[in-house]
Order: structure tokens, then sequence, then C-alpha cells
């Protein structure tokens, strides 16, 4: 099921709005409670520091979380290329029929397997592993057939290579399905939240207001606007391209 973090964009303009209307409530509170005396607005600043830095924290270690997720994304995609492109080669090592029906397979494999990359939603996605799962099933009964036959060392070579390749993508699927837990998410909205209500509730004059309700609410949302999309796989513009797997397949086609 989508949620608002599988559109960036989206994120960005709830963001801008909710933490611009942030703001205007703490403007409206402080006039309603009249001009703080020193020493209270002293304890102001230091709250709103605090507070600042803890939403600076946590929008860092958002984005990190969200980076090592990508990383790992663009490590499966590798694995998954490297997997397909052995146990292709591989395939020699089967009986002739064996292996010719597994060359085949697994070029239409390598085909489902770029789509899942490019897919631009979750619906497209699990159409996709549909489609996938009865390829992953006869280039295991082909294996497992020729091992069954004929259990040589070079057929047994084959037939753990073939296991690599269903495992890269039980672990590439896993990846994709691995993103910012909904509490992150939840935690740095009510900072920024609280964050902006404290910073409109010290303001000063009209021209820090106008400045706070430009400054701050676009970059806050841009902040999250970049986390959204870098954590989303199939959303935005920072993507997983399965540049490995289309090198694989025209390295095939040419063959």
């Amino acid at each position: 099921m989508s949620n608002i973090t599988d559109f960036p964009l989206l994120v960005f303009a709830a963001t801008l709005a909710v933490i611009w209307g942030s703001i205007r409530l703490g403007v409206i509170l402080s006039s309603r409670f009249g001009t703080l005396q020193e020493d209270v607005r002293k304890d102001l600043e230091t709250v709103q520091a605090a507070a600042l830095t803890l939403l600076g924290l946590l929008i860092g270690f958002a984005f990190s979380m969200a980076v090592s997720r990508y990383e790992e994304r663009k490590m499966y995609e590798e694995a998954e290329a490297n997997a397909i492109g052995t146990e292709y080669v591989r395939a020699d090592l089967l009986p002739a029929a064996n292996g010719a029906k597994v060359r085949a397979l697994l070029r239409d494999y390598l085909e489902q397997r770029m789509q899942f990359y490019v897919a631009r939603d979750a619906q497209q996605a699990r159409q996709i592993n549909t489609r996938t799962t009865p390829l992953q099933m006869q280039l295991w009964s082909e294996v497992a057939g020729a091992a069954a036959v004929q259990a040589t060392p070079m057929v047994a070579l084959a037939v753990s290579g073939m296991n690599e390749v269903l495992d890269s993508r039980g672990n590439a699927v896993a990846a994709r399905q691995n993103r910012l837990p909904s509490a992150s998410w939840s935690l740095l909205a009510v900072v920024a939240v609280i964050c902006a209500l404290l910073l409109g509730f010290g303001v000063r004059g009209a021209q820090g207001e106008r400045m706070l309700a430009l400054v701050v609410p676009l970059t806050v949302a841009l902040a999250f606007l970049l986390i959204a999309d870098i954590d989303s796989p199939t959303s935005g513009v920072i993507r997983v391209i399965p540049e490995n797997l289309a090198a694989l397949s025209s390295s095939l086609s040419a063959r």
C-alpha cells in the first residue's frame, strides 16, 4: 500500500504548508502573549537553538539511513548481474539440452529483472514478480533435473550458481522493501513542527516574520524532499538504474 513518502513532491508540498502554518500559528500565539521579557526571551532562544539542533541531527540521521538503503539496492543489483552472468556461463557444464534451456530461460529472467528495477509503482513491481516466479521454478527444475541424472561436480557447480541467482533476487526484493520506518518520519515531522512553532513564537517584527516564513519552510521541505526521493525505490529522480543488468543483457545479445 502506497503512502505519502512514495511521492517526494507531495512530501515537499505538505512539509512546506505545515511548517509555514506552524510558524504563522507561533506568531499568532506570540501576539496574544505580548512582548516577552528579556530573560524569558533568552530562555526561549536557548530552547529554539536546542530544538533546531535536534532537528538538524534527525534530518542528518534520516538522510544517512536513506543513503545506506539506496547503496544497498545498488549493491544487490550488481550482485544479481554477476550471479546471472556466472550461471549463464556455467550452463555449459550441464547436459546440452538442459544447458540450452537454462540459457534461454536466463535471458527471459534477465529481462524481467531489468523491468523490476525500472518499475514506477508497487503494483507494477508485483506484476513483474508474478511473472518472474515461474521462471525461477523452471530454472531450478532444469538444473535439478540435470543433477538427478548426472550428479557430477561440474553439474553441482551449476546447481550452486543457480542457487546464487535465486538468492540474489530475494535479497534485491528485500532491499527494495527496506524503507525508512514510519516512526522516523513521524518523529521528524513532530520535531519540525515544534521548531516552527518556537521560531514563530519568538519572531521579532514583520521583517523577521517574513524571513522565517520564507527560509525555514523551504529549507526543511527541501531536506524532506531529498530524503523521500532517495528512500523511494520507484518514485523521484534518484533511483537505482539497472546498469549492470543492462550491460549483461547487451553482452549476451552480442553472442
